[in-house]
């Protein structure tokens, strides 16, 4: 029962940070859809952990592919963050998204993130029935 409420949380967390995001979409300033693109980095973010729990053994305390995984997320995560910020910059005079828009996009990140880094230390538990993942 104690998944299922993690779960839940989990579901809920996803939503706010997506609301985040489509409320940086629709700001009356520009009304423009160039934010959205963060969804990507939000797709691709869990994959190289996936994979590398997939491929790699548990058998040394350091190893190499979950490493290089940890760091293609990281890539992916620091990508997230930039995309908006790079967005509300260039160019000087007229930015493609205002900065009220990158602050919701940034939110939108910190909680999207934190919610899929919740998932996997829920996964990891050896109690939940998600260990498949």
């Amino acid at each position: 029962m104690a998944g299922l409420k993690a779960l839940v949380t989990l579901a809920f967390a996803t939503t706010i940070g997506l609301t985040f995001l489509f409320l940086a979409c629709a700001l009356p300033q520009y009304n423009n859809w160039w934010p959205f693109f963060v969804v990507v980095f939000y797709v691709l973010a869990p994959i190289p952990s996936i994979i590398a729990r997939r491929v790699s053994d548990d058998t040394g305390s350091s190893n190499p592919c979950k490493e290089l995984a940890y760091f293609m997320t990281a890539v992916i995560v620091v990508s997230a963050f930039g995309l908006p910020i790079v967005l509300a910059r260039s160019p000087w005079s007229a930015p493609v998204i205002s900065w009220g828009a990158c602050g919701l996009v940034l939110a939108g990140n910190v909680v999207t993130f934190l919610t899929i880094w919740g998932f996997f230390m829920i996964a990891d538990s050896d109690d939940v029935e998600y260990s498949m993942w």
